[in-house]
């Protein structure tokens, strides 16, 4: 059985998890790795059921910790050639990835990692590259899209595959508009390379989703132009304008911004 937990989605540090009964892999990096033990324990979990690291892009968030991580578990890391590159410069990655554990995407060609088909595609971002992953293992598609300026062809043919999907819903347009932030930053979060707006992710779900989308979970909330109650309500009402109903037609949840989730299973 595949399963899914989500160890912290949002700017103060992202990790998500996937195992079979035999295989594990972690995308992104952005949890301590003091906290991601705990965390394991807190679950009955072993770092050591952890094969493999993929990561999206080379934001600080999520990569933070991606070089002790993978020095510690002696894990190899599976990123872009620029992704691979943004780690090796950005200051915020204290331990950089070891030569030895790099392993190199290319957005568009699928690869085996252990148990799992891997899918990286390109996500428009402001970082050196991103990219999302349709996962599979155990006949089950999972895919993730976080840090997303827009949804792409390419990106809805992915939406269009999965049976679960973690898709970004990142500000509500009136909170971002009218809030605190100086204006080349609201700039910048709502152009095309910046983060998805509640209102697009729900337009995104419902304009893509096929009938084999059993569960769609919200990431990456910014704590201060969203909220997790604000969001699901935006998108539960988007979807039921197209005659989608959540909770019969899917699943929909928020993932927490700093807190664990539950463990999902995947069937």
């Amino acid at each position: 059985m595949l399963r899914f937990i989500s160890f912290g989605s949002g700017s103060s540090g992202n990790c998500y998890f996937l195992c079979t009964g035999n295989d594990g892999l972690i995308i992104d990096a952005g949890v301590g790795i003091r906290t991601l033990k705990k965390h394991f324990r807190n679950y009955g979990l072993s770092l050591a059921q952890v094969h493999h690291v993929l990561i999206t892009h080379d934001h600080a968030d999520h990569i933070k910790c991606v070089g002790s991580l993978s020095h510690d578990q002696h894990l190899p890391v599976y990123a872009t050639e620029a992704v691979h590159k943004g780690i090796d410069r950005n200051y915020c990655v204290a331990r950089k990835v070891e030569a030895d554990n790099r392993r190199y995407l290319v957005p568009g060609q699928t690869i085996t990692i252990g148990d799992f088909i891997v899918t990286p595609f390109s996500v428009p971002h402001d970082s050196n590259d991103n990219v999302g992953y349709m996962i599979e293992a155990e006949s089950v598609r999972f895919c993730i899209m976080t840090d997303c300026g827009r949804v792409t062809d390419e990106m809805a043919a992915f939406i269009t595959r999965a049976n679960y999907l973690v898709i970004e819903a990142n500000h509500d347009c009136e909170m971002l508009l009218h809030g605190p932030y100086p204006e080349h930053l609201k700039r910048r979060i709502t152009s095309g390379t910046g983060h998805l707006n509640n209102n697009l992710c729900g337009e995104a779900i419902a304009q893509n989703m096929s009938q084999d989308l059993r569960y769609v979970w919200l990431c990456h909330l910014s704590e201060e132009n969203n909220h997790p109650e604000l969001a699901r309500k935006t998108v539960e009402a988007v979807l039921r304008s197209y005659g989608i109903v959540v909770g019969k037609d899917l699943q929909l949840e928020v993932l927490k911004r700093t807190m664990p989730t539950g463990v999902f299973d995947l069937l």
